[in-house]
């Protein structure tokens, strides 16, 4: 048997750091437990001809699906040598192989890190310097960024693994069951990133148990999966919001999801009609774009429509009801939570509300030195549950993230006398555009590597599309006269050095940037002047 990488165990927090966790009685896991066994073997034997991943004409069954994932993990351990507890760095769309991959490492003990395909070399290589990875699975036709960023084994696929990319081609080499590894439920499976307001990005830590309580929470109590469900989504398989509810719910209960590479308003609606889509999970930008184009297609398969991603307005809500006759679930998460803990569903929904904490969770408001507010103040967001924050090697935000037990999200919300939650405001410098989170100091830092830039300043200005949009407030070097080609520069300048999502929308150049009289920069005040 292997020998156990304990690298990520071993750069968990303190346990006296860790928040408290609560649950429910069912959420009492055995000591010994490995997630796949329940999100795909006991399908695979049980239900082997149900379909568990769509895509374009292809039809994976669960059989089929653990046939795949079990010469996966056969390649990864025999092929390359990778054992429990290591890293491997997934890369990829939303496709069937990309689904297998993350199923593949998780069954032979490693630690899955996705990572989204808009990622660039630099980002990516910040990542596996911080987990210590040294092999990546990555989609074909993805791997010049991971390249660019070296000191990675690469296996390419492609999106159904039948073509002649590397892993492909290896896979095929191998057959025959593939025993998922005997984890202890409380083993690392997953390292999902998230971008940090300063410095490096944040390395949040979840264990297999984790992946299966926000399933039997509020996938099960809250939005209510059934086998016969088949759901579609824009969240990637990278974004924890994606892994639940087109990866993780579906397989805990059965059920199906139709994977799509990429979307628009149009392809989502065509999805549902084709393939009599039951579930539909997307921001509310998503929402948004696709209300007024809903009447020109059949929705009637939809039973439920959930947003989750950034807050979710009164007015979309009630658009999307009007249309559609359906209630959005809204719900808020946060990849330090893994997935969402405030929600409602049917007719506890109260439009503009995030909900109420879902059962197994406790939330509560707190003033900025920890007590607890009345009904009606508005204080910090707090909350406990089955899940919770543990960042991998850094006890200063762990420390700030969790306290007293509590995990404090960084939300601005208000609790009425009902116990519903009402969304106020981000509390940090964090910016979310039609889903996205956007450090505004990681954009910063981007323009500021343009020989053009002297000063900048990043940070959310309301946009009634997209939630919020990244605005710059940029102080260029002397001798330049900025304008329009000087904003387009900018952009495509950041565009090539982060995410392309990342870019800055506005640009203004200004003469200088407030900041206190020890030079302190003051982002209030250029928050104030951007909703304007």
């Amino acid at each position: 048997m292997p020998a156990y990488d304990s690298f990520v165990r071993d750069l968990l927090p303190p346990p006296e750091l860790w928040p408290e966790f609560i649950g429910l009685a069912e959420l009492n896991y055995p000591a010994r437990l490995n997630c796949t066994s329940e999100f795909l073997d006991r399908w695979a034997e049980t239900t082997p001809y149900a379909p568990a991943l769509l895509f374009g004409e292809a039809r994976w069954t669960y059989g089929g699906l653990k046939d795949r994932v079990d010469r996966i993990a056969r390649t990864l351990a025999t092929d390359l040598g990778i054992r429990p507890g290591n890293r491997v760095l997934l890369r990829g769309t939303n496709t069937p192989m990309m689904a297998a991959c993350w199923l593949a490492v998780a069954k032979m003990g490693a630690v899955v890190v996705a990572t989204m395909p808009l990622l660039r070399a630099k980002e990516i290589a910040t990542i596996t310097d911080r987990a210590r990875i040294s092999h990546c699975l990555c989609q074909h036709g993805l791997a010049d960024e991971v390249e660019r960023a070296g000191g990675l084994k690469l296996l390419t696929f492609t999106p159904l693994g039948d073509g002649d990319a590397s892993l492909d081609r290896a896979m095929a080499r191998h057959g025959g069951a593939f025993a998922a590894w005997d984890s202890a439920a409380d083993d690392p499976v997953l390292i999902a990133f998230t971008s940090g307001t300063t410095g490096l990005p944040k390395a949040t830590v979840h264990f297999h148990r984790d992946c299966l309580a926000i399933c039997d929470s509020f996938a099960r109590h809250t939005v209510g999966v059934r086998p016969d469900d088949l759901f579609v989504g824009t969240p990637p398989l990278a974004f924890t919001f994606g892994l639940g509810a087109l990866a993780l719910f579906p397989w805990r209960f059965g059920a199906a999801t139709v994977m799509v590479e990429t979307f628009g308003p149009t392809t989502l609606l065509e999805t549902i009609q084709r393939y009599r889509v039951t579930g539909l999970w997307t921001a509310p930008t998503g929402y948004r774009a696709m209300i007024p184009l809903t009447k020109d297609y059949d929705l009637s398969s939809l039973r439920l429509c959930v947003s989750a991603g950034e807050h979710l307005p009164a007015p979309t809500w009630q658009a999307w009801h009007d249309a559609t006759g359906i209630r959005i679930i809204d719900g808020i998460g946060s990849t330090e939570m893994l997935h969402v803990f405030i929600s409602a569903a049917g007719d506890a929904i109260r439009p503009g509300s995030t909900g109420r904490a879902v059962p197994g969770y406790l939330a509560t408001i707190l003033d900025g030195d920890g007590h607890p507010l009345p009904p009606g103040a508005e204080g910090w967001l707090a909350v406990k549950g089955p899940t919770g924050c543990r960042y991998m090697d850094d006890p200063q935000r762990q420390q700030t993230y969790v306290k007293n037990g509590w995990n404090i999200t960084g939300d601005i919300y208000r609790q009425d006398e009902d116990g519903y939650f009402w969304y106020v405001a981000r509390g940090d410098d964090m910016i979310i555009s039609a889903g996205y989170n956007i450090s505004g100091p990681e954009v910063e830092s981007a323009l500021l590597a343009h020989p053009m830039v002297a000063e900048c300043a990043v940070v959310a200005a309301p946009d009634d599309e997209r939630g919020q949009i990244v605005k710059a407030y940029v102080v260029t070097r002397e001798g330049i006269s900025p304008g329009a080609e000087q904003v387009a520069m900018l952009q495509n300048h950041v565009k090539a050095t982060i995410a392309p999502y990342k870019y800055p929308r506005a640009i203004e150049f200004v003469d200088s940037l407030p900041k206190t009289p020890t030079g302190k920069l003051q982002r209030f005040l250029l928050r104030d002047r951007a909703k304007q």
